[in-house]
């Protein structure tokens, strides 16, 4: 049981109850709408997500290996110090972007010019496949890192509306159709009261006056 809320009940009440529901109930209608779009969005990119997720965790063991074996095959040392003197920067943009009225952070990655060489004599092939393999790994990463916050995002934005639409359509309107059926049920019963009252005001009078008839 819902319950009703504690009014007086008046017909004003009664009227601004109506009101009240027909605002609530549009707005239940607005929110379900928005949380279908939601979970709409919500499974489109968790699906993009899933997929980046597999592809990042199948290719970085392969860098990793590559970097292992570069390593291995010169020394450690040497691979420190080519990658200590060769420099590329990396720029990271955020744009955000509002899905769903929820902000979605969109990252926009670029890569800047190559500062100083190593020496491919004393470095290993692996190494250069390595360095190519990270700079064609890094937008794979970031483009998951992306999706991943914005299933969160989304994920959050979700449970909040599906609170407010449970709480409008399991308590609120509910309360409200209560308490505007108790005031009709009391506005009747008052109806009925005063009408019972005014017959037998009627009927005294009626009796008073035959009364009065027969004396004269």
């Amino acid at each position: 049981m819902a319950g009703r809320l504690a009014v007086n009940p008046t017909r004003m009440e009664l009227l601004r109850l109506r009101k009240r529901l027909v605002v609530a109930q549009r707005g239940h209608k607005l929110l379900k709408d928005k949380l279908d779009g939601l979970m709409q969005e919500f499974l489109e990119i968790a699906r993009e997500y899933k997929s980046f997720r597999l592809a990042v965790d199948d290719e970085l063991p392969y860098v990793l290996k590559l970097f292992v074996l570069a390593e291995i095959t010169s020394s450690r040392k040497i691979t420190e110090n080519a990658l200590d003197s060769t420099k590329q920067e990396l720029q990271l943009t955020i744009k955000p972007r509002r899905l769903m009225s929820v902000i979605i952070p969109r990252i926009e990655a670029s890569f800047g010019a190559v500062s100083g060489v190593y020496s491919f004599v004393h470095t290993s092939p692996e190494l250069d496949q390595a360095i190519d393999s990270l700079k064609k790994f890094l937008p794979k990463l970031i483009r998951m890192a992306e999706l991943e916050e914005a299933v969160r995002r989304l994920s959050i934005e979700i449970e909040k509306t599906r609170r407010r639409v449970n709480a409008l359509e399991h308590t609120f309107i509910p309360r409200m159709k209560e308490t505007i059926k108790y005031i009709m049920s009391k506005l009747d019963e008052m109806e009925r009261s005063n009408t019972s009252r005014l017959m037998k005001i009627k009927a005294q009078r009626m009796a008073q006056e035959e009364s009065s008839l027969s004396n004269n």
